[in-house]
């Protein structure tokens, strides 16, 4: 796969970088092997996906409808969804990684003439974030210097944004937007939900403890004085990460009576039943209440809450509930509202696209093209200018056909 990368040319240097240029001959030409932990290289190709059969055929070759052990066959995860290397995201490990390489490369972009941009984004996005990270630490041995600080003096504007999200640690990251939209006046409660609702609990952890441990102060406390009524509720029962775990075993029973709670859950004292249900119940679980729900009442479980909640809480819900029934599909249409505002909200587009691109942004690229009928990629060469354009249009990769 290609992909456009910008113009080569060199910005005007900026004063305190220079220094760093008399290292550039110190710079060994190899590193010893215990310096380092390189990950494994995941293996070249794809490879579709194995599926469970979802119906039967008749004697006569008619579609039958599917049996109940064939439904439970289904659900119980067996077939892998990911490609050969082990992820949907379009940056994976670089095969050919060389770190002292990579050093040699981003000191000579910040100390030469001026700043090249062109081989900064080259390197950050081509490299996992494991690798980055030592490419971080190896830089810091070599030069006595911080390179994200380094970075960050040669740029400016979303271009530095974009290094620096490419360069902090992941819980770090996610960490810092939590605690800007939690102490933000105009509080971007998609935001929050957003990283709270869509992080791994290993993922929403370590982010929980770098927030403890940056601003000496536990999340749930901002969360608790920030926010309030069921806005509150919802936030602090996905930052405490108690949602249950898929055991591949369909349980009809308590679907049903989940549905039947929430048809019940009309007054204000019942709301707790929605909180409890949409960050306690693991998604496989709710897809079927859903479903059910709909079944049962004629009515999607979007227009009950549309109906029922108002405000923040609403938005709350309504976006819990897109991440449940299709991840990929609530990134898509984040990133389409960000590239439709008058001027692009490169925020919103730094964030999702450097956090999912080791994970699941193939899968997004394919739920935009499928929803909005142009690609992401294509989307974002219309709607993005400067710099950054081309680290999006990296780490986005392709064009979808």
């Amino acid at each position: 796969m290609s992909f456009p990368l910008p113009t080569r040319e060199r910005l005007p240097s900026r004063p305190g970088i220079h220094v760093l240029s008399r290292t550039l001959a110190h710079i060994s030409a190899e590193i010893a092997p215990a310096d380092l932990e390189i990950p494994a290289p995941g293996s070249e190709g794809e490879r579709p996906p194995s599926r469970t059969a979802s119906s039967s055929m008749s004697v006569n070759g008619s579609k039958m409808a599917p049996s109940v052990t064939q439904e439970i066959l289904s659900h119980l995860g067996l077939a892998s969804k990911t490609a050969a290397w082990g992820t949907l995201g379009t940056l994976r490990t670089f095969l050919s990684f060389s770190v002292d390489k990579d050093v040699q490369r981003l000191l000579r972009a910040i100390t030469g003439q001026g700043v090249d941009c062109c081989a900064i984004v080259e390197v950050l996005t081509n490299r996992s974030r494991e690798q980055r990270q030592l490419i971080s630490r190896a830089f810091q041995e070599r030069t006595q210097q911080d390179l994200l600080k380094s970075l960050q003096a040669a740029l400016s504007g979303n271009l530095e944004r974009i290094v620096v999200a490419l360069l902090q640690p992941a819980a770090q990251f996610d960490a810092q937007e939590l605690r800007t939209v939690l102490k933000a006046s105009n509080s971007a409660v998609d935001v929050a939900m957003e990283i709270l609702a869509t992080r791994t609990p290993a993922q929403l952890q370590e982010c929980l403890a770098v927030y403890r441990h940056d601003f000496q102060v536990e999340a749930v406390d901002d969360i608790t004085s920030e926010s309030s009524g069921i806005l509150r509720d919802l936030l602090l029962a996905l930052a405490k990460g108690g949602r249950d775990s898929y055991s591949g075993i369909i349980d009809y029973n308590l679907a049903e009576q989940d549905v039947q709670a929430l048809q019940q859950a009309e007054g204000p004292s019942t709301e707790k039943t929605w909180v409890l249900l949409f960050t306690q119940r693991n998604p496989e679980h709710l897809i079927r209440v859903f479903d059910q729900y709909q079944r049962s009442t004629g009515q999607e479980l979007e227009e009950a809450v549309q109906n029922r909640f108002h405000g923040d809480a609403q938005a709350a819900l309504l976006g819990l509930a897109s991440v449940i029934k299709n991840t990929p599909l609530y990134f898509a249409d984040k990133l389409h509202q960000a590239l439709q505002e008058t001027e692009p909200n490169d925020q919103v587009l730094i964030r999702i696209l450097t956090s999912r691109c080791e994970t699941d942004l193939l899968s997004i690229r394919a739920e935009f093209k499928k929803k909005f009928g142009k690609s992401l990629y294509s989307s974002l060469q219309d709607a993005v200018k400067g710099d950054c354009r081309s680290a999006f249009l990296a780490l986005c990769r392709a064009e979808d056909m």
